[in-house]
């Protein structure tokens, strides 16, 4: 039987999982419930893994097949406590002959530009840009978690767009169309429901708004379309930084892709993102087609498969 290879993408709305011959075809790929890493709770990310993995096997009816390599690409392994921790549980659970665990922008990076340089930046849940050098330097920017940093991303668009909200209706803010959008949202009766929904909501749940804010956006509202302009420059700021850091000046010639929910092809949010890149990164070349990290991840399984010492 063909070498069996299986990539994972963990993030903080889903994990996907895809299973793979030893020549890279695809077998299954399947979808299950969020696995991003949160500090002190590997445990729980590497069950959610697991057992989407074990699911994937079965849909291919190669459940009594033990997978050579597992490449498992994930939020919230950026600190090396974190990610040990979650290979540890991981292994426990005996997934595969070799399991690798690495940051989802990695997994993101290798499906856009292979071995070559160029910068990702991915929004989602969460954000963060990451990229590779010509000289092969590797260098990240942002990624500092909902409560630190993220921005651009969904959660920081939604608790945003509840800040906006509750002003509006303390009138601290003009009118906005958010107000009755976000209530509408939640099937929230008044401004004052949002403050239990918020205490007790993940940063799954705040990006939940993050469409609505688009919504919103794209009818006119001017308040949230100033949200979503914002968060753009945020984005842009990230891939600014990392031109600087690893091609020397925003002018030289940057391969740039995009990846994650929010900047889908034809998002409101990409739109905002590739005209400011034009301006403040006029080096960048857009790669078009679009990034799925869980090949990403199945590429680094093959690579690993074909050389061990790597």
């Amino acid at each position: 039987m063909s070498a069996i290879v299986v990539g994972v993408d963990g993030g903080g709305s889903r994990t996907r999982a895809m299973v793979a011959d030893e020549t890279g075809t695809e077998i299954v790929t399947i979808e299950g419930a969020a696995s991003a890493v949160r500090p002190g709770e590997a445990d729980a990310s590497a069950e959610t893994i697991a057992a989407l993995v074990r699911e994937a096997l079965a849909r291919s009816e190669l459940g009594h097949v033990t997978p050579k390599v597992v490449c498992i690409g994930v939020a919230g392994v950026g600190r090396e406590t974190e990610r040990d921790a979650l290979l540890y549980a991981l292994t426990e659970r005996a997934i595969a002959d070799e399991i690798l665990v690495r940051a989802d922008a990695l997994i993101a990076l290798d499906d856009a530009f292979a071995d070559g340089p160029g910068i990702l930046t991915i929004a989602g849940t969460g954000s963060v840009a990451f990229g590779r050098g010509p000289t092969g330097a590797f260098a990240r920017c942002g990624g500092w978690g909902p409560i630190c940093g993220d921005e651009g991303s969904g959660a920081w668009i939604g608790r945003r767009a509840l800040s906006i909200v509750t002003a509006a209706a303390d009138g601290r803010e003009p009118e906005t169309a958010l107000l009755s959008a976000v209530l509408t949202a939640l099937e929230a009766g008044e401004p004052g429901d949002l403050v239990g929904w918020a205490s007790t909501a993940t940063p799954a749940d705040l990006a939940t708004l993050a469409p609505v804010v688009m919504g919103v956006a794209q009818a006119g509202d001017l308040r949230a379309n100033s949200l979503v302009t914002l968060a753009a420059e945020e984005l842009v700021l990230h891939v600014r930084t990392l031109a600087r850091r690893l091609f020397g000046d925003e002018r030289a010639s940057v391969p740039f892709a995009l990846s994650g929910g929010l900047l889908s092809r034809g998002s409101l949010l990409r739109k905002r993102l590739l005209q400011r890149v034009k301006a403040a990164v006029p080096g960048a070349q857009v790669r078009e087609e679009d990034v799925v990290p869980v090949r990403g991840a199945v590429r680094d399984a093959l690579r690993h498969l074909r050389t061990p010492a790597a």
